[in-house]
């Protein structure tokens, strides 16, 4: 059995909307530090250094488009 669509004109519960937008405060950190840690795993692995940098940018990029996914998403 499908779950019922929701309806757009009801309205969600606080702590629905405290748990969603408290979500955003974590998503671009959470996605820089693990896109650093995961760099800097490989640096250490591969013996060569730049590859945290490129980590951290694909982190922080990754967290970016989860923010701007999730924003267009509620304001629909």
């Amino acid at each position: 059995m499908h779950p019922a669509p929701e309806d757009p004109n009801r309205k969600k519960s606080p702590w629905v909307q405290f748990g969603r937008y408290s979500q955003i405060a974590f998503m671009l950190p959470a996605g820089t530090v693990a896109g650093y840690l995961l760099g800097a795993l490989l640096d250490r692995w591969l013996h060569v250094g730049w590859v945290s940098v490129v980590g951290l940018i694909l982190g922080t990029v990754a967290g970016l488009i989860e923010l701007i996914r999730t924003v267009s998403r509620d304001t629909e």
